[in-house]
């Protein structure tokens, strides 16, 4: 027994040889369990419904199907449909969209996402042509961002009125004034919030945005946000109370 025991002292322990390709390997695990978890917490992720109340989320084709009651329970109290792209595209999925959200009992608005490259009156004629007369509606949406196939950039004033034909045609057709939703890249070059005044939906993942001249009163919060009962992706707005 002592002779035994002598022996598993004398016996080397083995170790682990720290080669150059098993350090990698190990870092490059370690960064995808941290993205993992981020990744995880993003699709999670809301602001305080303390801070804001009032939630929702924007849906376009792409989001696929939509189980309403689920949306529901997972916080929304409205919903922005995209309903016109430009002058030729409806979205596919906007009547659907609409008669779930009707359905349900949950507040819906429809937006149209706005082509430079586009004259204002053929976009509003479409919009009208997709978008049906209703008093329950949320106020309609023009949504401001560039579009990678459209080059055309017009000086400031001929924005700015094109943008006031647009919201003019749209404003008579709802019965409300509308919301201009602009990208930061779109509000740094034409500065809309100061040439036009309309309620202003700002962009921003995770952080309050801070990018125009006025405040913002709608907030796109999350692009990462996951529902359960929605297929596809979605984006998670905000108001500001």
């Amino acid at each position: 027994m002592t002779m035994t025991n002598n022996l598993n002292r004398a016996r080397p322990r083995a170790r682990i040889k720290l080669t150059p390709l098993r350090l990698l390997l190990g870092a490059l695990a370690l960064i995808a369990l941290i993205l993992g978890g981020l990744t995880l917490f993003a699709r999670n992720w809301t602001p305080s419904h303390t801070r804001f109340p009032v939630q929702g989320l924007t849906l376009t084709a792409q989001s696929g199907e939509v189980n309403w009651r689920m949306a529901r329970a997972a916080g929304a109290d409205f919903a922005y449909l995209l309903a016109t792209s430009g002058a030729e595209r409806r979205d596919p999925a906007f009547d659907d969209y609409l008669s779930g959200a009707r359905a349900e009992g949950m507040r819906y608005g429809a937006i149209h996402r706005y082509n430079l490259c586009r004259l204002a009156s053929e976009q509003a004629t479409r919009f009208i042509a997709t978008v049906p007369r209703d008093a329950n509606m949320l106020p309609p949406v023009v949504q401001l961002d560039f579009w990678p196939n459209c080059a055309k950039r017009p000086n400031r004033d001929t924005v700015l009125a094109e943008l006031n034909t647009f919201l003019n045609q749209i404003e008579t057709h709802s019965a409300k004034p509308a919301l201009i939703r602009v990208s930061h890249d779109f509000e740094a070059q034409y500065d809309v919030a100061s040439g036009i005044n309309r309620t202003l939906w700002l962009e921003g993942d995770f952080f309050p945005p801070g990018y125009a001249t006025r405040p913002w009163v709608m907030w796109t919060a999350s692009t990462w946000k996951r529902v359960d009962g929605i297929e596809g992706s979605i984006e998670w707005d905000v108001v500001r109370p």
